[in-house]
């Protein structure tokens, strides 16, 4: 079996510091507990329900899925705060849903419907929800560093001193130009951005062993002077603690942080990938890693919720998925004499 992922800090030592009043024990918060379970249920299930409708030719294009990393997403937009920004990725689905994204939206979007959240024009991979905070996903491997970057900047010459941009991204992503420009930037101006690099192990079929030297992503966080820090990704908790210490620095003034959630994605690259580089193995080793089973045994061993709880919430997210899935195959077509419409403004209109 893989070996348990251990925390690391690479310098500033110092920077990654302890949250005043102490971290909450999500397994045993009631409340927090079951916002956890209902939000890492919602990503896995309407991950499999968008696979079973790309299965039956409902959806078109690609997808990405993010089946197996649940709780970096959850752990990640736990954290945030309502003023908080993000930015996605290809593989975004779950970090619109852990912002709080309208599930009905999501599913019009990726059906290509007018009542999608960019009218059935964006698809998987670009969509934005900036009442949630959610500033956009994006096809361009790397392209949200530099945006979530940017945010940053803008809300510190606005004066908005303790809002916070998150940039998730991947492995691959951390080899981009990009990632360079972004992180160097951003602790330069000492902006508050927290960068999220889900490390699943495989930029496409590439692997991290044969891609980088080093052992932890997140050491690459001192050649910019940042802090950097390694979790497993697949432990709700260590997202959480991780992502709040690194927010409360980025409030204080602390600047940028790197943060290395190590994670598994159980499906293919996307929907073209005929997944002939990883052993069934390998995957079955991760599966036996399921963050979503290992944080409901906790819960359940600590007695936070009790059965019909857990049955409650569990029945609460299969039936919103299933509603988003109802919306969206009743909802209108994007029109074709319309594609071109809140793409170009008209004459005189300020956009």
């Amino acid at each position: 079996m893989a070996a348990p992922v251990t925390s690391s800090t690479s310098a500033p030592p110092d920077a990654i510091s302890e949250v005043p009043g102490g971290v909450v024990d999500l397994a045993r918060d009631p409340e927090r507990a079951a916002r956890v379970l209902g939000t890492m249920w919602r990503i896995r299930l309407f991950e499999e329900a968008v696979d079973e409708l790309f299965a039956r030719g409902l959806m078109h294009g690609t997808m990405h899925l993010s089946i197996g990393q649940e709780a970096s997403a959850t752990g990640v937009c736990l954290a945030m705060r309502d003023d908080d920004h993000l930015t996605s990725t290809h593989r975004g689905h779950g970090h619109c849903i852990g912002a709080g994204a309208d599930l009905n939206r999501m599913m019009a979007e990726l059906l290509a419907k007018e009542s999608g959240y960019c009218r059935g024009r964006g698809g998987s991979m670009h969509i934005a929800d900036v009442s949630t905070g959610n500033l956009g996903a994006n096809g361009i491997v790397g392209g949200g560093i530099p945006i979530a970057a940017g945010a940053a900047l803008g809300l510190k010459l606005q004066g908005k001193t303790e809002a916070v941009v998150v940039s998730f991204f991947g492995d691959g992503a951390s080899n981009e130009g990009a990632f360079h420009e972004g992180l160097n930037l951003a602790a330069v101006w000492n902006l508050p951005v927290v960068f999220v690099c889900e490390n699943n192990k495989y930029g496409m079929s590439m692997s991290t062993e044969l891609s980088t030297k080093i052992s932890n992503l997140s050491e690459r966080a001192a050649g910019y002077g940042m802090p950097g820090v390694t979790v497993d990704g697949n432990d709700v908790q260590a997202v959480y603690d991780a992502a709040l210490a690194a927010f409360a620095r980025a409030r204080a003034g602390g600047g940028p942080t790197l943060i290395e959630n190590v994670t598994y994605r159980w499906k293919g690259h996307s929907k073209s990938d005929k997944n002939l580089y990883r052993t069934r193995e390998e995957i079955a080793e991760w599966k036996e890693r399921d963050p979503i089973a290992a944080f409901l045994a906790k819960v359940t061993d600590a007695g936070t919720l009790d059965q019909p709880a857990l049955d409650q919430i569990a029945a609460q997210a299969k039936e919103a998925i299933r509603e988003s899935v109802r919306f969206g195959n009743a909802a209108p077509p994007s029109r074709a004499d319309e594609l071109l419409s809140a793409v170009y403004a008209t004459t005189g209109e300020n956009q």
